[in-house]
Parts: C-alpha cells; sequence; structure tokens
C-alpha cells in the first residue's frame, strides 16, 4: 500500500513521537523493534525487554500493530564480528552507521515491504529533500545542530531515501520530549543511550572483545616514533588514536597515541602536532547528492560524529574510494570511522577511513 508505513520503534522518545506525528498525519502505520540480543551483550544495552515492553506501549496508546522482528544472528555476525574485526585491524569501528546500514534500512524495510509497506521512519533527527535540478533525492542536516544524525546516515542509498520518513528532521529535543509528555508516553523523559548500545554502562570495550574471542591480547611495547622503548602496553586493542590518559607511563612530557602497529604488536606514541594529518583515503563510498565526483570538488567534512565540519577538497579515485585533503591539519583521524562530506545543509556522500 502507498500509504503504509513501517516505524521502527526502538523504546525511546524520539521513536515513539515520530510513530505519533505520522499516525495524525493519517499514514497508515505498522511499528516494529528489532530484536539485537546477540550472544555476550549487555543485560542492560540495546533492545532489552523493558525497551520492548516500552515500544509495544507506545504501539498500543496509538492503535499500531507491533511486532518484535528476532534480528539477534544478524547483528552478531553483521555489526559485532566487524566492530571486533575493526579493532582486530587497528582501527577504530563506528557500529551504528553499520547496523544503520545493514539491519535497520535494508534488512527491517525488507520485513516492512513483505506486509505492504512502501515506506519505513525512524526516530533520527536528519532530513530528506529532492532536488529537481539533480534529480536526486538528498540528505540533509536536522535543523537542530546539536541533534542532527545525518553523519551516521551517509550510507543511504537513492532507492532507500526515496522511501524513508524522518519526522522528526525539524524538530528540537526539547520539543519532541513535550509533545510525548502531553500524549502520556511512558518515555516521555527517558534518557538517550550513549556510547556503544551492546556494552553495559562502562563495560570495557577491550574486555568485550577478548571474550568474545576467547582469548586475551598480549603486552608489547610502547615506542616513540623513533622506535625507543617507552614502556609496556596491556593489550593493543586497549588503545585509540589520540589518546593520552590511561597509557601508565611516567613521562616527561605528554605523550599521544599517534599510530598502531598490529604486525609487531607496538603502540607508537608522539607529541601532540605528530597526530594532525591533512589528508586520507576513503573505501566502500557512498554518493547521495551527486552521482560521481568528476572533479576536484569543494567540502566541508568530518571524521568523528561531534566534530564541527572542515573545508576540504575532495576527488575521486574509483567508484568506490575518495581522497580527502583538508585546508587545516586534522587531529587524530582514525582507520575505521567514517569521513563524510557536507555540502552546506547537504551530504555529498562520505565512506569509511582506510589510509591516513
Amino acid at each position: 500500500m502507498k500509504n503504509r508505513v513501517l516505524i521502527a520503534l526502538s523504546g525511546g522518545v524520539d521513536s515513539a513521537v515520530s510513530a505519533l506525528l505520522l499516525k495524525e498525519k493519517g499514514y497508515d502505520c505498522t511499528a516494529a523493534t528489532m530484536r539485537l540480543r546477540a550472544e555476550g551483550c549487555a543485560e542492560n544495552g540495546c533492545c532489552t525487554e523493558e525497551d520492548i515492553r516500552l515500544a509495544r506501549s507506545v504501539a498500543e496508546k496509538l492503535g499500531i500493530p507491533y511486532e518484535v522482528c528476532d534480528f539477534s544472528a544478524d547483528f552478531s555476525s553483521v555489526v559485532i564480528d566487524d566492530f571486533v574485526r575493526t579493532y582486530c585491524e587497528g582501527g577504530t569501528p563506528n557500529p551504528c552507521i553499520v547496523c544503520n546500514r545493514r539491519l535497520k534500512f535494508e534488512m527491517l524495510f525488507q520485513k516492512g515491504q513483505e506486509q505492504g509497506a512502501s515506506r519505513i521512519a525512524t526516530g533520527h533527527y536528519a532530513r530528506i529533500g529532492y532536488n529537481e535540478a539533480s534529480g536526486r533525492y538528498e540528505l540533509l542536516r536536522a535543523l537542530d545542530p546539536q541533534k542532527d544524525q545525518s553523519y551516521v546516515l551517509y550510507t543511504l542509498t537513492q532507492e532507500q531515501l526515496s522511501r524513508t520518513l524522518f519526522p522528526l528532521g525539524d524538530m528540537s529535543k526539547s520539543e519532541v520530549r513535550a509533545l510525548a509528555a502531553e500524549n502520556g508516553f511512558e518515555n516521555a523523559d527517558r534518557r538517550d543511550r550513549q556510547d556503544i548500545c551492546f556494552l553495559a554502562d562502562g563495560e570495557d570495550y577491550a574486555s568485550f572483545i577478548e571474550k568474545r574471542l576467547g582469548k586475551q591480547f598480549e603486552s608489547g611495547d610502547f615506542v616513540d616514533e623513533d622506535g625507543r622503548v617507552l614502556g609496556r602496553h596491556r593489550g593493543i586493542i586497549r588503545y585509540t588514536i589520540g589518546q593520552r590518559k590511561g597509557l601508565g607511563l611516567a613521562l616527561p612530557e605528554p605523550l599521544y597515541v599517534k599510530e598502531k602497529d598490529m604486525a609487531a604488536n607496538r603502540v607508537i606514541l608522539s607529541k601532540e602536532e605528530g597526530l594532525f594529518s591533512r589528508e586520507l583515503e576513503a573505501d566502500a563510498v557512498n554518493l547521495i547528492s551527486v552521482a560521481e565526483i568528476r572533479e576536484p570538488m569543494r567540502v566541508r567534512a568530518k571524521v568523528r560524529y561531534r566534530q564541527a565540519e572542515q573545508w576540504a577538497t575532495v576527488t575521486q579515485l574509483d567508484s568506490s574510494r575518495i581522497r580527502v585533503v583538508f585546508d587545516e591539519p586534522q587531529r587524530a583521524i582514525a582507520l575505521g570511522q567514517s569521513v563524510v562530506l557536507y555540502d552546506g545543509d547537504a551530504v555529498v556522500g562520505g565512506g569509511r577511513i582506510a589510509k591516513v
């Protein structure tokens, strides 16, 4: 049915208000929660029974058909395995991006299509527009810059954008909570989940990885940029690019994690100025506002979710790779993270950082 939309209900206030708004606009709504309870995940992490209870209560209050879709095995093999593999290769993963791409906007949407839904809706803070001049759908930043989530949505394809709704794109968080309270939603004041959803609050991601792999990572050397040994580390996956605190070293001056040599099991430290780079290459590229980048293009780009966009020039190397050169050196660019490109409010595209 053309007007039927599947709403991804997480148990949080954002997806609840999205469902409310769509129901008020006259859409034929159904709702679903993804069960993502992979083995080893924290009991108080993502998709708990409490999440499901709250999501169901919203659906019942709105009179919307509701079901739970068990994607636990897929979450384990797709999202968590990628998370573990990226750390073991020396990178810094972003599991939210992988989950959005593979589970929410592929598997869950396919489930909705099987039930006659032509669209999917989520509680993300972003907007979608259609550019008549280019003939392409565009992913746009949310009006509230503090809540904008376009960075984690850059993998959306033209087909997915044409069939996706983001009802909260022009709202603030305070407006969303107020609507939830007015309509008697239990989760109106529920706090937002932070950090990695499948880890318990305060859980050590390195311990999670070691438990999942059934092995401990051996200690090795901290070295400076000239290869001089400065001390011993406690397992190479416990350190991230740009880290200064928690190294366990008595040093005459502050040093930071610049690089990880996985083959030699060494963590290379440098002064802070050694963390800055101007150039990167990214693969697994998805372009949105343009079909291809035929010549060097001026953009604003960021390499972390909370980073402010920085001026840069992007060149497309082939169908899946780009090179980004920043006007000013950027601090602690990490392999495995994503670089996302903007032209005004529109997301040009993005990719996974493969080389710095």
